[in-house]
């Protein structure tokens, strides 16, 4: 089970949203700074968001991602906002991101999602943000009036390989992840998962692994890692 330090970026820092509002934010500092944090204590991958290209429909962080990426040259970024084209989604994987991740697209653009499993199969996974089981969309702004389980299925038959997993009533509030609403995903469907969205102690890492589903590609923790809550290394021994 991979560990995944988030470092969302919003006006170009490294902050911390309640339940995805732009208005309820925590700065933490830079986002090559915590990057660095992350990479110190041992993180293989870092889960990147840009909250400016999420709401604003277009990548807007561009250079401060390439930078972590010209940094950290052994560490694997995924990254996620605002990637809602080819062209988009083409300059995004050629300055060093590993794995974009995909979200209003998802909902509203077949045809770029079928193009990117068509050409980047292994470099694409697909954000389903959730709240009370019908997906967002529009960096959590929309509702796309589709339940999660619905569009991970349709997303599977188009050749999808991975989906991110977020609940976004326990995004960044510290409650512990929806455990049951995890399972119901793992169970119905056949690609991996990455779960998000609530993690805030050691035992909760422990109740994912508990699991025990081959399925359940990996954790992305943000919260609990800047307020001191989970200890990066031991969140990675227990994944291990």
């Amino acid at each position: 089970m991979n560990i995944y330090p988030a470092i969302d970026i919003l006006n170009g820092k490294a902050v911390r949203l309640r339940q995805g509002r732009a208005e309820d934010a925590t700065v933490y500092g830079e986002p090559l700074e915590m990057a660095a944090r992350w990479v110190a204590g041992g993180a293989e991958w870092l889960h990147v968001v840009d909250l400016d290209g999420a709401f604003q429909g277009a990548v807007r962080n561009h250079h401060i991602v390439a930078d972590i990426v010209k940094s950290f040259p052994d560490l694997k970024v995924q990254l996620g906002g605002g990637i809602r084209n080819s062209a988009t989604l083409e300059s995004v994987l050629e300055c060093g991101v590993d794995r974009a991740v995909l979200g209003t697209s998802a909902v509203r653009d077949a045809v770029f999602v079928m193009d990117a499993l068509q050409s980047r199969p292994d470099r694409v996974a697909f954000g389903i943000d959730a709240h009370n089981g019908i997906a967002k969309v529009a960096g959590w702004t929309e509702d796309s009036s589709i339940k999660a389980v619905d569009l991970a299925r349709r997303l599977q038959d188009q050749g999808a390989r991975l989906i991110i997993y977020t609940d976004i009533a326990r995004d960044g509030v510290l409650q512990g992840p929806n455990i049951p609403a995890m399972k119901q995903m793992l169970d119905a469907v056949s690609l991996n998962v990455i779960a998000s969205g609530g993690v805030s102690t050691i035992d909760d890492l422990r109740s994912l692994a508990i699991l025990n589903d081959p399925k359940l590609d990996g954790v992305i923790i943000g919260k609990a890692l800047y307020e001191g809550l989970i200890d990066i290394k031991e969140a990675l021994a227990i994944a291990n």
